[in-house]
């Protein structure tokens, strides 16, 4: 024990003297230092998420599209166009008539539907991917093209020159302009109702034409008085005018002849 003892001290001893001899701290001090380590270049920034529409806060403000709007509320298709309009891969392309176009129609065309035909008349107005309006020329020629509302409910789409119309069975609107259209949301103003066969099976009618006005008789005779009573007075005044110059133009006739008459005696 005293051996293992004597021999660790001896070993102990030794090694600091090496780490604390001039060579050591010589070599420790040229060795060469550690290499710096490698820069890597900043990471690029992850490209921002497409913003998503609000397609309620969009049809309040444009428009006016109040009616479209408001049975898209009523009917819950808004939140099945909510999250398509929110889907970036496929989006959505929507046509909404203006207020008019609805007012156009008799207020029954619409009353008179059931829950699940509104709701698909609605459906109807959107196709379930997103198309710029450089994109109907090729889109046409893939007619008839499904719609929201499933496979029989159809549109044809043309592109005349830039004009361009989707036709149903019972009209046939022309797109007026773009409200919107960003990947994946396009929103299309269109000026009539689209009508499919499925839902209507005869052309809808019109609303009657506006009665005119009724007019107030006393205020148009009041009105004409004035007009009549100077005409009137015009023409008794013409009248008068007339038969003084017709007397005037007999008296110098007689005159002329009694004049004559006394000259032929005298000779």
């Amino acid at each position: 024990m005293m051996e293992f003892r004597a021999s660790f001290l001896t070993a102990a001893m030794v090694a600091i003297a090496v780490l604390s001899s001039p060579a050591f701290a010589a070599q420790k001090a040229t060795s060469p230092p550690a290499p710096p380590a490698d820069i890597l270049p900043p990471s690029p920034a992850p490209a921002p998420a497409p913003g998503h529409v609000d397609l309620a806060d969009l049809l309040s403000v444009a428009g006016p599209f109040h009616t479209f709007l408001e049975y898209l509320k009523q009917t819950e298709v808004l939140d099945t166009f909510q999250s398509k309009a929110n889907d970036t891969k496929e989006g959505i392309t929507m046509f909404v008539p203006k207020d008019s176009a609805f007012a156009a129609l008799r207020t029954t065309t619409f009353a008179n539907l059931t829950g699940e035909q509104l709701k698909s008349l609605l459906l109807y107005h959107a196709l379930p991917k997103y198309y710029s309006l450089a994109e109907f020329n090729k889109l046409s020629s893939l007619n008839p093209v499904a719609t929201f509302a499933g496979a029989q409910y159809t549109l044809n789409l043309t592109d005349n020159m830039g004009s361009i119309r989707v036709k149903s069975m019972w009209s046939n609107p022309k797109i007026s302009s773009s409200v919107y259209s960003t990947r994946p949301v396009a929103v299309y103003e269109v000026d009539k109702v689209l009508l499919p066969m499925q839902i209507f099976k005869s052309d809808p009618p019109l609303a009657p034409a506006p009665a005119p006005a009724p007019v107030d008789a006393k205020a148009s005779d009041d009105a004409a008085s004035p007009g009549s009573g100077k005409a009137a007075k015009a023409k008794a005044a013409g009248s008068k005018s007339s038969s003084h110059r017709v007397g005037v133009s007999v008296v110098s006739y007689l005159a002329a002849a009694v004049s004559g008459g006394l000259m032929m005696l005298l000779l």
